[in-house]
């Protein structure tokens, strides 16, 4: 058992989790590495030990908050117990997700027509996970007899997943254009994005 790698995981850990905390209440911004270090009682030179700047360690902190979400996702495959129970899982999980972090991501909004390759390759990430959360749910209804034969699920779920972000952000991903919403705007979002699931469920049947 190696102790120092150990504690140097220790203090990774915490780091990251100092530093969602500060992102997360005063946004990318207006966070300091200073401020970061002190909050851990930690000199800066040994926070920037772990991270050479603020930019690498909000990625850090980013991957670590996909991969929790992807969690969320992978934890629930294979058990809906109905197609829109799936495509409702997967509507609300991603807005409870923006919700709850919506301060964090001043990063995505202050930088969104030159966003780094790391967040595409996160979010093209995400996306991926999304698609075959949704898409085994329609295999496993067409194999109940419950939907119509479906030629190809992730086709279909990537014209829905696209429609979604229509409604988000008026474009789809690939244009590598996010447009992020206003926070007053994400409930009014999200109550239209419900009324997509109704309509595209009811088409499959």
């Amino acid at each position: 058992m190696n102790t120092s790698n150990d504690q140097q995981d220790i203090k990774r850990e915490k780091i990251l989790e100092a530093s969602y905390q500060r992102f997360l209440h005063y946004g990318y911004s207006k966070t300091t590495m200073n401020e970061i270090a002190g909050d851990l009682s930690m000199s800066k030179a040994l926070l920037y030990y772990y991270f050479p700047d603020k930019s690498e360690l909000y990625m850090a902190v980013m991957r670590k908050l996909a991969n929790d979400y992807l969690k969320q996702l992978e934890d629930k495959l294979g058990h809906f117990t109905d197609l829109r129970e799936a495509f409702l899982f997967q509507v609300n999980t991603h807005h409870d997700f923006i919700v709850s972090n919506y301060n964090f991501f001043d990063f995505f909004r202050l930088n969104e027509q030159n966003l780094p390759d790391t967040i595409w390759e996160t979010v093209s990430q995400i996306r991926g996970a999304e698609i075959k959360l949704l898409a085994d749910a329609i295999q496993a209804e067409v194999e109940k007899n419950n939907i119509q034969p479906v030629a190809n699920p992730i086709e279909i779920v990537e014209v829905f997943l696209d429609a979604l972000h229509g409604i988000k952000v008026g474009g789809s991903l690939p244009h590598k254009k996010l447009n992020f919403p206003h926070k007053e705007h994400l409930d009014e979002i999200h109550n239209k994005r419900l009324l997509l699931i109704d309509i595209f469920v009811k088409g499959l049947k």
